[in-house]
């Protein structure tokens, strides 16, 4: 199974911190952020990466390598400029492959196990669902959500009718197979949002709820908060 890290974004709201350097080699506990991403993929046996960049994106180029001092085989997908979410990962297809893929945002810090990815893209091929997401309590800064979860673990854009469906907040972590961006273009800017819409109407995306540790490490205060609740555990051992 393959993995792909999404490291375009510019990080506006991380300035100055990213004037100079990309999001995802801003330091958290002593090493890169992004580096905890690729240490969690190594040790569930995820060994090919593919990461889009865009600003500044040699850096991460030069600070990552070929992924072998981490156990793992990186490919790039470089952009001129960002392409959102659905374009990065349409423009990076070749690399991906024909299976279903996990995906991760380059800017989140979360304590899911990307082990389970196996046994979900499994499931994905067997079933209808395009795509699976993991959905987290809807936090502080967005506290509308994203998708209406229900108890058959399907995702909903709109209202629905069951009576416990719950809206939660899209973590920026998912498995999907390919066909789920078979329509849109390469090396043009296109959001994830829209297709995941498109195939919520056909009851095509599924889900889960992760109640357990899970940051949007998109401000300084943000990232001050993470520094401060993983760096004691880090440097005790």
């Amino acid at each position: 199974m393959r993995a792909m890290i999404l490291a375009a974004g510019r990080g506006e709201r991380m300035r100055p911190l990213t004037d100079h350097m990309p999001k995802p080699l801003i330091p958290v506990a002593g090493k890169p952020l992004i580096q905890w991403h690729l240490e969690k993929l190594a040790r569930a046996g995820i060994s090919e990466v593919v990461i889009n960049h865009a600003w500044l994106g040699s850096m991460l180029e030069q600070a990552l390598g070929s992924g072998q001092q981490f156990g793992l085989a990186i490919r790039y997908s470089p952009e001129p400029q960002a392409l959102e979410t659905a374009g990065g990962i349409a423009t990076a297809l070749p690399l991906l492959g024909h299976a279903p893929f996990l995906v991760l945002n380059g800017d989140v810090w979360c304590d899911w196990d990307p082990a389970q990815a196996k046994e979900l893209a499994r499931t994905l091929k067997s079933s209808s669902c395009l795509a699976w997401l993991l959905m987290v309590p809807n936090p502080l800064q967005h506290p509308e959500g994203d998708f209406f979860l229900d108890r058959d673990g399907l995702l909903h854009a709109d209202v629905v009718h069951a009576a416990d469906a719950v809206r939660h907040t899209f973590a920026g972590i998912g498995v999907y197979q390919p066909k789920l961006f078979e329509h849109t273009a390469a090396h043009y800017p296109a959001k994830l949002a829209p297709l995941l819409r498109s195939a919520m109407k056909n009851n095509q995306v599924c889900g889960a709820l992760h109640t357990s540790e899970w940051i949007d490490v998109g401000t300084p205060e943000r990232l001050a908060a993470l520094e401060g609740k993983i760096a004691p555990t880090h440097y005790e051992n």
